[in-house]
């Protein structure tokens, strides 16, 4: 009986929802333009049409509950790296300052032993700075690639080469085509704010366990957020620096001092290697903690500008999606009344 009734008013029907969104049909039924039983079949097929597109199991639903799902899983992913972005904006302040000072205690030993990157040694220990943690661009890239070339030429018959690698992330790269050549490998530096004391700790536990004539120090030197350059400090052993002194090379301004105390010159080149490198190295540390930041701001910074992209095409998309879904049922709900006048 309903099904007569409804192929009956099918006519009426199409007529009165015309309009091309599902909003005109419900302002339709509550004109006066309509009878009540006209308004009572309107909102039978407005009812059927929300429960068809509200149906999770509908096939025309799924395009556009693909879409939202995408939209809320950018939206969320935005979220975190603007929040990252933050969080490394707030520890770069701090760890600059620090920086900075810290350049103050390598350059006398520069200025004073040198820095000598190509002297001709037999024993090379590269020690390499890294991060712990990634999502900071290539920075971590950058110094494994500068080590390697570094281990290749000083790499031969009559020489020797071994990584000290710090950071979590270089790690995991040498291990996968250097595992034999990782002499000593330190992570979790970075964990804590670190001071002089206890990289220097770290670096007294290194010249114990390794044989050198020369430490090669690779980290990433901080200019700005935007740019950082990859570095390499060496440091040389007392033998080294004592007979480069005697040959009259770079080193042979170090003969001008006079010694004091009761101190021989090999005990005070010991010493002076000793703290020389340590203060390299603690400057290295930051140095590299400044880059690692920066570059962490700069690439959440572009994480959130492409997640805002995406999100906007992926709105695009859904209003196409949801605009075409209603178009489609509108021309099968008239193109099936019209069918029951027939």
């Amino acid at each position: 009986m309903a099904m007569i009734t409804l192929r009956r008013q099918g006519g009426r029907l199409a007529s009165l929802i015309s309009p091309s969104s599902v909003n005109g049909a419900a302002l339709l039924r509550g004109s006066s333009l309509v009878s009540e039983y006209d308004s009572l079949l309107i909102s039978i097929v407005l009812t059927w049409f929300d429960e068809l597109e509200l149906d999770p199991k509908g096939a025309r639903f799924v395009s556009t509950q693909v879409v939202r799902n995408r939209m809320k899983s950018v939206k969320n992913i935005q979220k975190i790296t603007k929040a990252m972005k933050m969080v490394a904006a707030s520890k770069l302040r701090a760890v600059q300052q620090r920086t900075e000072n810290s350049r103050g205690l390598w350059q006398p030993f520069t200025a004073l032993l040198g820095d000598n990157p190509s002297t001709d040694v037999k024993k090379n220990v590269i020690v390499t700075i890294s991060s712990d943690k990634g999502l900071c661009g290539g920075i971590n890239s950058t110094s494994v690639k500068m080590s390697k070339a570094l281990y290749k030429l000083n790499s031969g018959p009559e020489k020797e080469a071994k990584y000290v690698v710090l950071g979590e992330k270089a790690k995991a790269q040498f291990v996968r085509d250097s595992k034999k050549a990782i002499e000593i490998s330190i992570t979790e530096l970075q964990k804590y704010p670190l001071n002089y004391t206890q990289v220097s700790v770290l670096a007294d536990d290194i010249l114990k366990n390794v044989e050198y004539d020369a430490l090669r120090i690779v980290f990433n030197k901080f200019q700005s957020v935007v740019q950082f350059i990859p570095t390499v400090a060496t440091v040389l052993s007392p033998e080294v620096v004592e007979r480069e002194a005697e040959a009259g090379g770079k080193l042979g301004d170090l003969d001008s001092y006079e010694i004091e105390g009761g101190e021989t010159k090999g005990e005070i080149l010991q010493n002076l290697a000793e703290f020389q490198f340590s203060c390299t190295m603690f400057n290295g540390v930051l140095e590299n903690a400044c880059s690692e930041l920066g570059a962490r701001m700069s690439a959440m910074d572009s994480s959130s500008r492409n997640a805002g992209d995406m999100l906007d095409r992926l709105t695009l998309t859904y209003n196409r999606t949801r605009q075409a879904s209603i178009t489609t049922e509108l021309i099968e709900i008239i193109s099936g009344a019209s069918a029951l006048t027939g």
